[in-house]
């Protein structure tokens, strides 16, 4: 039988999806930017060196997807990730609790859909969960997710 389109493995993100700025959802200079850092790791603790990760913001008024350069804020950015499998976001922070992520990578038939929370701010899923869970989904300035201030002028803090 041949392969349908959900059983095609491989990393093609590197062909046509990247475009000019994508890793930015603000500009450089925006009084408040915030750079979001993490990793994407595979079932056996490897770094996944070819993923994709897309941001969405969510925020009220957020513009959508490739429109940039008037100083405005996009409600969406997208990153691949480097041989480590290191990421960036330079985004602002969301009207509640939570960034929306998804992941795209070899091995995954569907991407998987997940959110990063960027304080202990009250939100049912995130209540429901157990402590240790719960703390791999809030970006803190260590760990896997991390958030923190962009200076102005600085374009974050060296990964892809």
């Amino acid at each position: 039988m041949p392969a349908t389109p959900s059983q095609t493995v491989g990393p093609f993100f590197a062909h046509a999806l990247p475009y000019e700025h994508d890793w930015e959802l603000v500009p450089e200079r925006h009084p408040e930017a915030i750079t979001l850092t993490g990793r994407v790791w595979d079932g056996a603790g490897e770094p996944v060196p070819d993923a994709l990760l897309e941001l969405w913001l969510g925020r009220t008024g957020d513009r959508g997807a490739l429109r940039r350069g008037d100083g405005g804020v996009s409600g969406f950015g997208r990153c691949a990730t480097d041989p480590d499998g290191r990421y960036r976001f330079r985004t602002i922070r969301p009207s509640g609790p939570y960034l929306s992520l998804q992941i795209f990578a070899r091995g995954l038939l569907r991407s998987v859909l997940t959110r990063v929370y960027l304080e202990d701010l009250p939100d049912p899923l995130l209540d429901g969960l157990d402590p240790a869970r719960r703390a791999t989904l809030l970006a803190t300035g260590k760990g896997h997710l991390r958030v923190r201030r962009t200076p102005a002028g600085r374009r974050g803090d060296g990964v892809p």
